[in-house]
């Protein structure tokens, strides 16, 4: 069975989450995008928690439906996990994203983890404690837990950031880095770029949305063509397996917000050849620039830009329906025409994900306009320009504007 899976969402108890990030939204916006399964987030916080139990049911192993529900979209147990510790004299911040079997797995681990910290303050909760004890509190729990750094390149709070990060796998978490099958790529890298490290050749990629509101889930994802279970996605990820994990749909990189070097309070973005000529440092005010994803992969990689390793996973970059939609007809995201011509296609077509890989853009012309046909078209095709992001400040994309577009940086896909 082919479906797409978006594993990394946070809840209404995580900071700066919508409130309406709850089951009953989730599983409505799932069927939208056309996600058939979708993270639950954030399971180790206790009123969260509450909720799961109470409200899901197990339709398939380690899959969950919403009880009266029947809109298809099973829920996956994960959660983030933000460790804050000191390793070889220097603080570390890393997220980790943990898969759980079951909500009686994901119930011990939560049991384990309260003696550390206190799992009531947020949905991702912060802990004192190694990333590699971590995992080997989650594998004591199961063996069928999949332990994975969380948005691998992020400057402050991943394993390979350039603020507190390690040089690879194998520093971090030591004698476990057996038991770490995959990383997740996050918003500011794509898999392209991730290829050009060997080290990472054994290690499946994986992107996930990292939602905080729930027209956003989907926004990177991943398809799979298995059996409906935990067990089978487990195992497509573990052996990474392209006939099992077919592609996963990727930001375009650049959009990110920590693509690009720069200081957000100058509004400096830098390439990584011009941060060197300035010595990492800020030309407006002399402070540190933040090291973004593209120059730490360039530090790290071993392969030049375009090596593609065997096995690798293909990936497509997509935009946003509503953001097509928006540029297209020259409003905002949020305007009503673009909530009308978003609910026409989603509904004509089955779900957004239909709409962004599948449908001709002769049967898009039919049902909206030639010109939103035309930009889903530019961008399954790459055509689109993009001002990278930088330093937490998100790039901005274009797909029309005066004259013939310029191509990304990525290649076309379709």
């Amino acid at each position: 069975m082919q479906f797409v899976a978006d594993f990394h969402i946070h809840s209404k108890y995580s900071r700066a989450t919508s409130k309406e990030m709850n089951l009953e939204q989730l599983d409505k916006w799932a069927k939208l995008k056309g996600i058939k399964v979708l993270s639950c987030g954030d399971f180790t916080h206790p009123e969260w928690f509450k909720e799961l139990k109470e409200k899901l049911e197990e339709q398939e192993p380690g899959l969950y439906k919403l009880k009266n529900s029947a809109s298809g979209t099973r829920f996956i147990l994960t959660t983030e996990i933000s460790c804050i510790y000191s390793k070889k004299n220097k603080v570390r911040k890393i997220h980790i994203l943990i898969f759980a079997p079951s909500l009686e797995s994901a119930e011990k681990i939560n049991a384990n983890l309260s003696w550390i910290g206190n799992l009531k303050a947020d949905g991702r909760p912060i802990l004192g404690i190694d990333a590699k004890e971590l995992a080997k509190i989650v594998l004591n729990v199961s063996e069928e837990c999949l332990v994975v750094p969380a948005h691998a390149w992020t400057p402050w709070f991943s394993i390979f950031g350039s603020k507190s990060g390690f040089d690879s796998i194998e520093e971090c978490f030591e004698e476990y880095s057996k038991y770490i099958y995959a990383i997740e790529t996050g918003l500011s890298s794509s898999p392209g770029m991730n290829w050009r490290l060997s080290t990472l050749d054994k290690i499946t990629l994986i992107s996930n949305s990292d939602s905080h509101s729930a027209r956003k889930i989907g926004r990177e994802a991943n398809v799979f063509d298995t059996e409906l279970s935990f067990a089978a996605i487990a195992e497509a990820i573990k052996n990474k397996n392209p006939q099992k994990l077919l592609y996963t749909v990727e930001f375009f990189p650049e959009e990110g917000k920590y693509h690009w070097d720069g200081h957000r309070l100058c509004q400096v973005s830098l390439a990584p050849e011009e941060s060197k000529k300035s010595q990492n440092i800020c030309p407006k005010c002399g402070k540190n620039l933040t090291i973004g994803v593209l120059n730490r992969i360039e530090e790290l990689a071993d392969r030049p830009d375009g090596s593609k390793p065997p096995q690798a996973i293909p990936f497509k970059s997509l935009i946003p329906l509503e953001e097509i939609i928006a540029d297209a007809l020259g409003v905002l995201p949020g305007a009503k025409q673009v909530e009308s011509e978003y609910k026409t296609l989603t509904e004509k077509f089955g779900s957004e994900f239909e709409v962004l890989l599948n449908v001709s853009r002769q049967d898009l012309e039919k049902a909206s306009s030639s010109k939103i046909a035309e930009g889903v078209e530019r961008v399954r095709e790459g055509k689109v320009q993009i001002s990278p992001g930088y330093d937490g400040v998100y790039g901005k994309i274009k797909i029309f504007s005066e004259g013939k577009p310029a191509p990304s940086s990525q290649k076309s896909l379709f």
